[in-house]
Parts: C-alpha cells; structure tokens; sequence
C-alpha cells in the first residue's frame, strides 16, 4: 500500500538530521536567514545550494510556511484549511459525506491537501470545496459528458477522476449521483 502523505512528510522530517546534517529546526532557521521570501525561490535554493531533491525541498519549504508545523501532519487541519475560505460549504460536505457512508460504510475518506479522496482499495471519487459548491469528481472512464455530468475541473487527484458533478444543494445528493458514484467505484474497485 502506499505511503500517505502524513507517512512521507513525517519520514522526511525524521531523516533530516541522519540526511543533512542540520535537524528541522536548523533548516528552518537557515531558510529563514537566507533572504528568500518567494516559495517557489527558495525550493530552487534548496536543490541548487543544498543538495535537496525537488519534494524535499518542496516539503520543507512547506513547513516553512506553514510556521514550522509540518503541513500533514493532521487531516483535520487539513480539511480546515479546505473550508478556510469557504466555510458555508462545510454543512453541505458533512452531508454528502454521511450519504455517502450511509450508502456504503466500507468507503474512505482520506483528506489531503487540496481535496478529499473517496476510496475503497482505490480512489475513486474525490471532492474539492468551492465556492458555492462541491465538486465531486469520479473516475468514469468514457462515459459522455452530459445532464449533471460534466469534465472534471478538481484540483489535486490523479487524471483518472475524469468527470464531475457539482453539488450546491442537498437536493444534488440523489439517486442519480449515486448510480454515478456505483459506477466509478465498480470500476475502479471491482
């Protein structure tokens, strides 16, 4: 099974020191010394001036401004930061969520970064919060684009999450969506 991203960024923060040389809290000081205040800047600093490979470089500059708290290190933080902006959408989640585990208990919900990733032995669905809106994404292959169905538009899960419904209202969480969600998930887990 592979590692989540909490595993990696744990691992990483761990293996610092033994790595580098210098432990978390030395590297965030030298970033923090160093003058560069760009994200993007300072990972390209770290691979050319420290040796740092681009997703260790990208994970510490991630803690880095993240106040030197590590950015995985809980998915309740996680998913706030997912309503940070949109938190008249948090009900309307905590719905679709409980429909959904009232349609099948077996399923995941593993959040990340940038969205929610809906799984049994594989990912099949996601959901990414916006404005006035949850965009549920779901891995349906070359099913047409039509009715409530449209091309996916998430931000965070693989390719495969090909097609999307947007949900603004508890009246979106229906039968038709669930014979989507049935669908993907046939498909990807069968």
């Amino acid at each position: 099974m592979a590692k989540t991203s909490q595993e990696i960024e744990k691992e990483f923060i761990d293996g610092l020191k033994s790595n580098t040389g210098k432990d978390l809290k030395g590297w965030l000081t030298v970033i923090k010394d160093c003058g560069i205040e760009k994200r993007n800047d300072i990972i390209k600093w770290l691979k050319e001036k420290n040796n740092f490979g681009h997703m260790n470089a990208s994970l510490l500059a991630g803690i880095y401004f993240n106040n030197g708290n590590p950015v995985y290190g809980s998915e309740q933080n996680l998913l706030n930061n997912q309503f940070e902006k949109y938190q008249e959408m948090r009900p309307l989640f905590e719905h679709l969520q409980k429909e959904i585990l009232a349609w099948d208990n077996s399923i995941a919900f593993i959040t990340k970064k940038t969205y929610v990733s809906i799984t049994k032995k594989r990912e099949f669905a996601a959901i990414n919060i916006k404005k006035g809106e949850l965009r549920l994404g779901m891995d349906l292959g070359d099913l047409p684009f039509e009715g409530i169905v449209e091309k996916s538009k998430l931000t965070g899960p693989m390719a495969r999450i090909s097609h999307m419904v947007a949900i603004k209202a508890q009246s979106d969480i229906n039968k038709n969506l669930f014979q989507l969600l049935d669908a993907a998930n046939k498909r990807v887990n069968p």
